[in-house]
């Protein structure tokens, strides 16, 4: 799945004054486009699953991409990888790691801190990676005993798959929502807030639960859009839902949008946001058939005077991949191998992941000043 997640971090931002302004025209949904990946990762050792993007406060070619290796231990795993595709770490012995997001500062013992967050399926519980950007490597920093999700419910049902992680901005908080292997058609989605255990290790502690669900399929894909704050989430024989990601949103247990819920030949998987700087950008959802996925984007900012209407397929776009699973992108310029960032997309039949510049999905530049903080997509 994409757990694809947006974020605008003012506080850290990256000023890039003469960077390409990216837009896509309209095409006709039946007319898809196909894509070239400009690079494929390594491969992992036996089932990728889900990727993140973790973007550099300072030098964005220094980023790297993230991605699962769904088994259970010891061949479980978190692959680190950099932006030529290369493994720079492997995080083993984790039991069936299915999805993974990223976020940007949290706060430990007062200092701001990134992090990586994987649902470990077999286990039913978080764990959860600083990110060091000295380094450009993982530590993990999880409170055991103390980020276990779905607490007392049966089977499958108790069961983590996907995760989106969400910052609040006005006041920082980090949440993750995560979704499990079965559940009831409402209350899916179960949200924690992440905090400091008092020991400079992250806790969890459970929030709300909401989603509905159409009992046909599985829910595993969730993007979280931090800046207006929308989580939206992949119902795989059904479609696209958003709701509101604050758990103190008046609206919270209000449902905002169902879309997505036709043109799809398989399941509808990863989700991810592309979100550019002035709000506009794309909502990702990819259709996951054998040997050359799907991508279908619809309206980030919705149609005008409806910010919630994302009826309108712009463009699907096929890659090359293999049951893509998981899918993140981010619209950060990471260098001049990715002056309008990327997407990446999990390759089933390879074992690996493979990166496109958003060009090849059909945005175009024109010259424009554009100021870039770090913005991300999970999926």
């Amino acid at each position: 799945m994409l757990c694809a997640v947006s974020r605008l971090w003012p506080a850290r931002s990256l000023l890039c004054a003469t960077l390409p302004l990216l837009f896509l025209s309209d095409q006709p949904a039946d007319a898809p486009l196909t894509a070239t990946p400009v690079l494929a990762t390594q491969p992992v050792s036996t089932d990728p699953d889900d990727p993140a993007i973790w973007v550099h406060p300072d030098r964005p070619e220094r980023s790297l991409l993230l991605g699962t290796n769904k088994t259970a231990a010891p061949d479980g795993a978190l692959y680190v990888f950099d932006l030529r595709g290369r493994v720079r770490q492997v995080i083993r012995g984790l039991d069936r790691p299915n999805n993974v997001d990223v976020e940007y500062g949290l706060r430990l013992n007062g200092q701001p801190v990134d992090i990586a967050v994987v649902t470990e399926r077999l286990q039913r519980r978080l764990r959860v990676y600083r990110i060091s950007p000295r380094t450009g490597q993982l530590q993990d920093i999880t409170s055991f005993g103390n980020t276990q999700v779905f607490t007392g419910e049966p089977g499958e049902q108790g069961a983590p798959m996907g995760i989106g992680l969400y910052r609040r901005p006005k006041d920082g908080a980090i949440f993750a929502i995560v979704s499990r292997k079965e559940g009831p058609t409402e209350g899916y989605l179960w949200q924690y807030r992440l905090q400091d255990d008092g020991r400079g290790r992250v806790a969890a502690v459970l929030v709300r639960k909401f989603g509905r669900f159409s009992g046909r399929g599985e829910i595993e894909a969730i993007a979280v859009d931090d800046p207006p704050g929308y989580v939206y989430y992949a119902d795989e024989g059904d479609g696209i839902h958003k709701w509101y990601a604050d758990p103190d949103h008046p609206d919270a247990d209000r449902e905002l949008a169902h879309f997505g819920k036709t043109g799809f030949q398989g399941d509808r998987e990863g989700i991810a946001i592309y979100a550019q700087a002035d709000g506009t950008g794309y909502v990702l959802c990819t259709d996951q058939l054998p040997g050359n996925s799907a991508y279908h984007l619809f309206r980030r900012e919705g149609e005008p005077g409806n910010p919630h209407d994302h009826s309108r397929t712009i463009r699907i776009v096929l890659g090359g991949a293999d049951e893509t699973d998981g899918l993140d992108a981010t619209a950060v310029p990471l260098g001049r191998a990715f002056p309008g960032g990327l997407i990446i997309a999990m390759n089933s039949g390879k074992k690996n992941f493979l990166v496109f510049r958003p060009e090849d999905f059909g945005l175009t530049a024109r010259p424009a000043a554009l100021r870039g903080s770090r913005t991300k997509s999970h999926p």
